[in-house]
């Protein structure tokens, strides 16, 4: 008899006029309406989210540097969770005001991913970018913020797309990243979010200093997480092989007519060269220089240009112009002397050095340390001067280069 009653809700359906099978109808609908959550394991089996967080693990861990350097805090980007999101049920997932980043992989994966982080979060990391503390950052954030923490976002997504290169084994290459506003309550930035239905969120645990405790989201197309699995695994490459081989093989295989000719052709012109060629030629190599060891060699005296003259052909002067900008070093020589080590150690205020000039003697002129001129210490103004009283020659100032 128990099993027979009915429950206060069935009794009431009955006096609304409702049969059974409608409510039962009804439960069903509702129970369905509330099943309706996605589930990650349906699409990703655990080794693909194991994967996709090993990968965002490696990843973003360098970014993280990247950012620290950039914002002068610390910065941790850790434990990735992964789920599944619907297209049409964003503004459950995303009810505050957002910043997207959008970014595009170009060499080694094909595809692309969107940046999410809170408006309230990409305040501070702009405030930081422009030389703030990030305690009073501006909650509206304009063209200048924008491009701060654009550029936030280009630095630690260049140093991710580097780390994805080692974990790959293959270049990994971004184009510059996109920054807008989303706020899905007001249909704002939709348009940036890829347009497949499904899309895979990898969820960070982002913390900045004492100032950001919050995430930082990525979302992906379903197609290109499982791209990701399958290039780490090496299966996007087996695809690809298969189909460059059939593209090569159709030259590579030889006519059979023309194969068979030329068969009884290539023994009788091959097999001869290899050898003879190098025993002739160690032969040959063998007499001609027992020939050139018996002429006699013609030796001469070398001829130079004699330095005493002063005529400067045209070319030696094109010459001469390329270096007339060079800088060298003039250096003015009162005298010389050489003191012991003891006499050095003693030297102290007052003291007194001889040089091996006498007063009123020529001083020498140097350049870049070799002598070329003598000259007498005048005064202009109140500087010193030397005014040149002999130039050495040519001759003598090659010696002295010497």
């Amino acid at each position: 008899m128990s099993d027979e009653m009915l429950s206060q809700e069935e009794i009431e359906a009955l006096l609304r006029g409702e049969t059974l099978e409608d409510r039962n109808d009804t439960n069903e609908a509702s129970a369905n309406d509330e099943n309706d959550e996605i589930r990650v394991e349906d699409y990703l089996d655990l080794f693909a989210q194991d994967a996709l967080g090993e990968v965002g693990n490696i990843s973003f861990g360098s970014s993280a540097t990247a950012l620290s350097a950039l914002l002068g805090q610390k910065v941790d980007i850790t434990t990735p969770s992964i789920s599944m999101i619907n297209r049409n049920k964003l503004e459950e997932e995303f009810p505050h005001p957002y910043v997207a980043v959008q970014v595009e992989y170009t060499v080694g994966l094909i595809g692309m991913n969107l940046l999410v982080i809170k408006q309230s979060d990409a305040a501070i990391i702009a405030d930081l970018m422009l030389g703030g503390d990030g305690l009073n950052p501006k909650p509206d954030l304009g063209e200048i913020q924008l491009s701060a923490v654009q550029e936030a976002m280009n630095q630690m997504m260049g140093s991710a797309a580097t780390s994805m290169s080692t974990v790959f084994n293959k270049k990994v290459d971004i184009s510059p990243p996109s920054i807008d506003l989303m706020n899905i309550s007001r249909d704002e930035g939709r348009d940036n979010i890829p347009e497949d239905d499904l899309l895979v969120k990898v969820s960070f645990r982002l913390r900045i200093g004492s100032l950001i405790d919050s995430n930082l989201m990525q979302l992906l197309p379903l197609k290109f997480s499982q791209n990701i699995v399958k290039s780490l695994l090496g299966e996007l490459e087996a695809i690809e092989e298969p189909v460059a081989a059939t593209m090569q093989a159709p030259p590579v295989a030889p006519p059979p007519p023309v194969a068979q000719p030329a068969a009884p052709v290539q023994p009788a012109y091959q097999q001869p060269a290899p050898p003879m060629q190098q025993p002739v030629y160690q032969e040959q190599q063998t007499i001609q220089t027992s020939a050139r060891a018996a002429q006699p060699v013609n030796v001469q005296q070398a001829q130079f240009a004699s330095f005493d003259t002063n005529v400067i052909t045209e070319s030696e002067a094109r010459n001469l112009n390329m270096l007339l900008d060079i800088p060298l070093q003039v250096t003015v020589e009162l005298g010389r002397t050489k003191r012991s080590v003891k006499e050095i150690l003693d030297l102290s205020s007052g003291s007194i050095i001889e040089l091996d000039k006498l007063a009123g003697e020529p001083v020498d002129i140097l350049v870049n340390s070799r002598l070329i001129a003598k000259g007498e210490v005048v005064v202009i103004d109140e500087n010193f001067g030397v005014r040149i009283t002999d130039v050495l020659s040519q001759a003598e100032r090659l010696n002295n280069l010497r």
